[in-house]
């Protein structure tokens, strides 16, 4: 089910920039800075900051003068730094993220956005057979871009997880993904 909103949802995204008559489309990629935050392993460890990446393809469909709506498809690295009694490793989460944005365009070629992003785990470098990781993430992302020019653009996201990534019914609490991104971007 979840799978299937998901790929109704992209489905309908790319038919709806397809009928747009005057709309971008372009790449773009760039530095994930990714957390996992929440309180389901208190006293066994910690959280860290890790690095990676995300990439993908962006549409931009104006509405008005002032507003237009920004949906992407990416491919995103995220996880986190796990220390637990002095030993250290990287938890790797890839997740194919949907953003849907309202995109403001506050002056010319600075814009602020914010709207939902949905994910869908498709990896992790945990050598257990059943993920302790839900395959489903919810988010909200904010953030800001400058067009430098017709073509190039660069920006700064966070994106904020709302929903509970922690599928282990042995752990009481919840963790949620927190990813801050720079990127650039080239639209065709």
């Amino acid at each position: 089910m979840r799978k299937s909103l998901f790929f109704a949802t992209v489905f309908y995204l790319t038919l709806l920039t397809a009928e747009a008559q005057d709309f971008n489309f372009g790449v773009k990629g760039g530095i994930n800075v990714a957390s996992i935050g929440g309180n389901s392993y208190v006293g066994l460890g910690g959280f860290g900051s890790k690095v990676g990446f995300h990439l993908g393809g962006v549409a931009e469909v104006p509405v008005s003068e002032k507003f237009s709506i920004q949906p992407e498809l990416l491919y995103s690295s995220q996880g986190s730094k796990w220390n637990f009694n002095s030993s250290d490793g990287n938890l790797k989460l890839d997740y194919i993220n949907l953003p849907i944005l309202g995109k403001y365009h506050i002056l010319k070629g600075l814009s602020a956005e914010a709207g939902p992003l949905v994910g869908y785990l498709i990896s992790t470098n945990e050598e257990v057979e059943n993920s302790r990781f839900s395959k489903l993430d919810v988010a909200f992302a904010i953030g800001a871009s400058y067009r430098l020019n017709d073509n190039v653009s660069v920006g700064l996201r966070y994106n904020k997880g709302i929903l509970n990534i922690n599928s282990d019914s042995n752990i009481d609490g919840s963790n949620q993904n927190n990813v801050f991104q720079i990127f650039a971007g080239y639209s065709f």
